[in-house]
């Protein structure tokens, strides 16, 4: 007998993004879900009924009393496995937040019991009140998803955080808050830090020192932290990778660049992920210009100087109840360098694998063991990167100590 589909209910609220939602649709369709479309009655001002019912292969309707033998302002949050309101415009936010149930939606998020996301989509003056701000806390604080709105173009000339994200990167996490179910959103209320790329050290304004990591991983450990419900600020170090919706993205370059972001974002976390490859050292002078090719003549060889140690830094000025961890890239010997450099840098995970020739760096695919600063060692064996991230999140979730750090400084959370 086959799995019935997940049922997904996918709400679309009043915005200009509401367009954007048809994608979501399509592609939560074509991978095998049954999907529900509720949009609001102003929605249907952007994209119409006919629309939604075609890409979804069912009526539709934003109101309470059509079908009403069905009892569908009930039956639809009962059954559902997801609820998944995208574009949620501030108005909507606000109803749910304070439990008010006006429509076919809105009564549908007061009877789901299954996971619930919000994929936000307003102005940036919008989305900075302190009354969204108040109202996405306490979506947060019961158990909610809500996804950090990218920045870029809005409507007309606007510019600024408050767009909603790619269509493919709402799937993605769709899909991790599907697989892990209603018990999933173990880090709701949590802030996290993840790194991810590898960093690049000038030589001249042509040449530098890089490495080979792609961003893959810790872009891996971000989708999968804001599935369950983190807020994540991701630095990324020269990844051409789209940035996963929901987490804030902080572009650099080099190693300083990045001790810069990490430390800063460091403070206010409850969780930081070094899954970057940090270039130990870099040249010890800059050249201005393009370094020329003398001919008949050996170039002059190139002076290195240690780069900042972010990851024991970390660990030398965390705070009480925080939790560090780091990744070690081994050719040789790999548990017992990583064994070693776990005691060096003072963190709590230390994720270790072997990289070389076709091994981890730029693969979908990824094998470790990640050894615990309390003697434990959890082997991970090739899979799917997202595999690792979840059993990195499940170790740091169970050292996560205290309430969570929960509010941004200043903005109202």
């Amino acid at each position: 007998m086959t799995s019935p589909k997940p049922r997904v209910v996918l709400g679309v609220s009043a915005g200009i993004a509401a367009y954007k939602a048809c994608e979501l649709l399509r592609r939560l369709t074509e991978s095998g879900h049954d999907v529900t479309v509720v949009p609001t009655a102003d929605a249907l001002r952007f994209v119409g009924e006919p629309t939604w019912a075609a890409l979804s292969g069912k009526p539709v309707s934003p109101r309470v009393w059509d079908g009403v033998a069905e009892v569908p302002h009930v039956r639809l949050g009962q059954q559902a496995d997801l609820v998944f309101v995208a574009p949620a415009t501030a108005d909507l936010l606000a109803k749910a937040a304070h439990g008010l149930a006006d429509d076919l939606l809105t009564n549908t998020l007061l009877t789901a019991r299954c996971p619930v996301v919000f994929a936000p989509a307003m102005h940036t003056e919008m989305w900075q009140h302190p009354a969204t701000q108040a109202n996405v806390a306490t979506l947060r604080a019961r158990g909610a998803v809500v996804v950090e709105p990218a920045s870029g173009r809005l409507t007309g000339k606007d510019t600024g955080p408050g767009r909603l994200p790619d269509p493919a990167e709402l799937f993605e996490i769709a899909r991790h808050v599907l697989a892990r179910g209603a018990g999933g959103r173990d880090l709701a209320g949590r802030h996290v830090v993840v790194s991810a790329g590898g960093t690049r050290e000038a030589i001249d304004p042509v040449r530098f020192i890089g490495n080979r990591s792609s961003g893959l991983q810790g872009y891996a450990l971000a989708r999968t932290a804001v599935a369950r419900g983190a807020r994540v600020t991701l630095v990324s170090a020269n990844v051409a990778l789209p940035d996963p919706a929901g987490a804030e993205t902080v572009p650099v370059g080099s190693a300083e660049e990045m001790r810069k972001a990490v430390v800063e974002a460091a403070g206010s976390a409850d969780a930081v992920v070094m899954a970057a490859a940090v270039a130990d050292f870099r040249p010890a002078d800059y050249r201005g210009s393009k370094i020329k090719k003398a001919e008949g003549a050996e170039p002059e060889p190139i002076r290195l100087v240690k780069n900042p140690d972010i990851l024991a830094e970390l660990g030398a000025s965390r705070r009480p109840g925080q939790v560090i961890v780091g990744f070690a890239a081994e050719t040789d010997d790999v548990l017992a360098n990583g064994r070693a450099k776990l005691a060096r840098k003072g963190c709590d995970l230390l994720v270790v694998n072997q990289v070389g020739e076709n091994l981890t760096f730029g693969r979908p695919d990824n094998a470790a063991t990640v050894l615990g600063a309390d003697g434990s060692a959890t082997e991970v064996p090739r899979g799917a990167k997202e595999a690792l991230a979840e059993v990195v999140w499940d170790l740091v979730s169970a050292r996560l100590e205290g309430p969570p750090s929960g509010v941004r400084q200043g903005e109202g959370r």
